[in-house]
């Protein structure tokens, strides 16, 4: 018959209590928390490093203290001016207190999952399209900082929201072309009108000049038929001075009388 192992008795103490060691010790790492319930009741935030958690009269919970991300799914959203568009956004957030974070809300992931989309659209739906397109920092700003107002009773700290993509039907991509051609057309027109302005206004300042200074105004005109003989006319047309005509009708009103 073989010989069968056995404990010696004094000894099934021992190894009980260094099981029940054994499993009250935990190591938590550098971004880990532990919230401690004793009997059912909050008693600390524990960690990180070496803690000890004693069985069945302490509870522990392990939060997590490092930045998540979750990428919203896209989001109808009708617009201020009543334009369809789906939006989806990026949101950045961390437990800052942990205690809060167990307590006072069952998951709090899903719940600033949740809040993130209701606020994504409730924001946006208060603006127009053009300020969804332009105006996109302001946009994260106002998400980030109602986010984080709203989520401040749950521990958690939201720390940046990014809208990724403005989506529009192919209706409304049409209608936004047509729209920028027509500003550029419109941009085009007032600059033509402003440069003929300016040059209209230097015109007359150079009429104005012309016409106090009588060797200004043959000089021009000597110019002016320089530049006509330059070039490959058939014929110049040779207009008399002003003067010149004046001169002879008075030369003919004095042989009248």
């Amino acid at each position: 018959m073989s010989d069968v192992f056995t404990l010696p008795f004094y000894l099934v103490p021992v190894f009980v209590v260094v099981a029940i060691l054994v499993s009250a010790i935990r190591v938590l790492r550098e971004y880990e928390r532990a919230v401690v319930f004793m009997l059912g009741r909050f008693y600390k935030v524990k960690g990180p490093g070496l803690i000890i958690v004693i069985p069945l009269i302490q509870q522990a919970v392990k939060v997590d203290l490092r930045v998540r991300v979750f990428d919203a799914p896209p989001q109808d959203v009708i617009s201020r001016d009543n334009v369809s568009v789906r939006v989806n956004a990026v949101v950045y957030y961390r437990v800052v207190d942990a205690e809060k974070a167990v307590i006072q809300v069952e998951d709090y992931n899903r719940a600033t999952s949740e809040l993130a989309q209701t606020t994504l659209r409730s924001v946006l739906g208060q603006h127009e399209l053009d300020e969804m397109l332009a105006e996109r920092e302001k946009l994260n700003a106002d998400l980030r900082a109602l986010l984080d107002e709203r989520t401040d009773a749950w521990g958690i700290k939201v720390s940046a929201v990014e809208l990724k993509h403005v989506d529009l039907d192919e209706t409304m991509v049409r209608a936004i072309a047509k729209q920028a051609e027509a500003e550029r057309l419109r941009r085009a027109k007032i600059i033509d009108a402003e440069g003929e302005q300016q040059a209209a206004e230097k015109l007359r300042q150079a009429a104005q000049i012309l016409s106090t200074q009588a060797e200004a105004m043959q000089l021009r005109y000597l110019g002016a038929l320089t530049t006509i003989a330059n070039e490959r006319t058939s014929t110049i047309v040779l207009p008399l001075p002003v003067d010149l005509i004046t001169a002879l009708q008075r030369r003919e009103e004095t042989k009248g009388t």
